[in-house]
This record gives C-alpha cells, structure tokens and sequence, in this order.
C-alpha cells in the first residue's frame, strides 16, 4: 500500500473519531437520541409500530434499523415491530411508474401509518423529496415524525417532532453516525420494553 493510501485511510478515520467525539459531547443531541428512544418504546408498549425510511445508503439504513428492533441487538426478548418502507421492490417501482419516485413512502406511509405509529425519516441533507412527502403524509395520519440528517438546518426540521441532527456535513460521516444513533435508540427501546435479566448480562458479555 502506497503513503497516499495509507494517509487516506488514517485522515478519513480520524474524520470519524472526530465528528463522534462531537457526537459524544453534544448534550442537546443526546436528550434527543432519549426522547426518540422514549416516544419509540412508548408507541410500541401502546401497539403502534416504528416506519422506516430513506434513500441509498439511508435506504440500507433503513432495513438494518428494522433488522436490529425485529431481531435483537443486545439482548434476547421479543420482537419490536418495525418496518423498514424501502424493501418492496414490487411496492416502489409500481407507486413510482405510476405516480412518482417523490411520493414512494408517501403512498406506504398513508397505507400502513395510523395513529400511535412512528415514522423515522433519514436523509443526510434533510430535503430529499419523497422524504419530506413521506413526513407529511405521516402527520395527516397522526404519525410522530422522527428525523435524522446532518447538521446542516433543512426543510426537515420543520417536518418533524425530534431531529437528531449530527455534527457533520460529510454525507459518508453522517450516515455513520446514524447508525451508531440508531444503535444507542434501539438499545434504550430494548431495555425500557424488556428490562435485561443477570443471565442476559452474561449471554451478552459471551457472545
């Protein structure tokens, strides 16, 4: 591996423990991440469900979210409702031949969403078109409307109950911090809905 590499590889690392350690002293974000994590595990003690939307590497954001509260993160304990809006191929090409790329999660959203849901809407510039259309067909269905997107201010913000907005303007660096924000909101759901047991301690330290 050549020097340039080598340099890359360390200045785009450093870029990330950088923007985390932003992350880890931005208290206002981090009453953030407890309130999502509340409004989440409330709406789901009540039988709502968690919606999940964005696009490309937010898309795939999107379906690990889902994957992490269907399955488990830390822990075994039953399954969190959650529905990542970005898997039917069937469902998108067919809202987006036939009314639009810009309405894909607005048509689900209207379809699936009912009062008590919680729709999290990702987008690392907070203006993505059929995300913004999504968060408004959310709350004309009596969705809470979470977001997350960098830190730049955006038309989202006005769109939604809570924004997590992470100290970054770097797409990559964003959506890394989405995943490590929706890690830490899972857990907290996870632990409010199905408090761990000693022996899960262990299992989780065993595995």
């Amino acid at each position: 591996m050549d020097v340039q590499a080598k340099d890359y590889i360390r200045e785009y690392i450093l870029r990330s423990v950088d923007s985390l350690n932003a992350l880890a002293a931005d208290n206002v974000n981090q009453e953030i991440m407890e309130k999502m994590a509340s409004v989440i595990a409330g709406a789901m003690q009540r039988g709502g469900k968690l919606l999940i939307a964005g696009n490309g590497g937010s898309a795939g954001d999107s379906q690990h979210i889902a994957g992490e509260f269907l399955s488990r993160l830390m822990y075994d304990r039953p399954a969190l409702p959650a529905i990542a809006l970005t898997v039917d191929t069937s469902v998108i090409t067919a809202i987006g031949n036939d009314y639009g790329f810009e309405t894909i999660f607005e048509r689900q959203i209207l379809a699936l969403g009912r009062p008590g849901d919680v729709f999290l809407a990702i987008s690392t510039s907070g203006s993505s078109k059929n995300i913004l259309r999504g968060l408004a067909a959310a709350r004309q269905q009596g969705v809470t409307t979470l977001g997350f997107s960098g830190q730049a201010i955006s038309p989202m913000h006005s769109m939604c109950d809570h924004v997590l907005a992470v100290p970054s303007h770097d797409t990559p660096i964003i959506q890394q911090m989405h995943i490590v924000a929706a890690h830490i909101i899972c857990a907290l759901v996870e632990l409010d809905r199905f408090p761990r047991q000693p022996a899960q301690d262990r299992e989780c330290l065993l595995a």
